[in-house]
């Protein structure tokens, strides 16, 4: 069984969920703007939050790697998640990111992906193929990927929506 590995970046601290996060992590899982790109493509409620939370320190459990809370080291508070998520039936192992309304536009994004990517690489040994889950009007995280490094590679559907493939290849 693997815990959780913390690590910081200049402006955030990425760590393992905590169940004084709900609140935060519930209000970001609330927000239909948030979520009209992840899962089903609304909100979510409270109890479902907490499942998420449960699922992403389950996979560090299960895999040795997982979803980092991340949280803004000038005041401790949660912004959002950034990592991997490989549950089985999945269709890869993802890099995924997803933070609150009002941390978007300021490189919070970049920041926790590119250095969750470079961790997962350099400590985790996820030398594998990863990838990225987008939904086609995602120009935002379409965007990202991109700057990561991802190219295309295909669709398929997934949770009841067309949903586009990027590949960041191994190094």
């Amino acid at each position: 069984m693997s815990s959780v590995v913390a690590f910081r970046t200049p402006r955030l601290r990425l760590r393992a969920f905590v169940q004084g996060d709900l609140d935060a992590y519930a209000a970001m899982c609330a927000d239909a703007e948030v979520m009209r790109h992840i899962g089903a493509g609304g909100p979510v409620g409270r109890d479902m939050a907490w499942r998420a939370m449960a699922v992403f320190l389950g996979q560090w459990a299960l895999l040795g790697y997982g979803m980092w809370a991340i949280e803004r080291r000038s005041d401790g508070r949660l912004i959002g998640r950034a990592g991997f998520l490989n549950p089985e039936g999945w269709p890869g192992n993802e890099l995924g990111w997803l933070l609150a309304r009002d941390a978007w536009g300021q490189g919070f994004a970049f920041e926790a992906a590119s250095a969750a990517l470079a961790f997962g690489r350099r400590e985790l040994g996820l030398n594998g193929e990863l990838i990225s889950l987008i939904r086609p009007d995602n120009t935002r995280s379409i965007r990202l990927a991109e700057r990561l490094g991802a190219n295309p590679g295909g669709k398929l559907e997934l949770l009841g929506g067309p949903t586009l493939v990027y590949r960041h290849s191994p190094p």
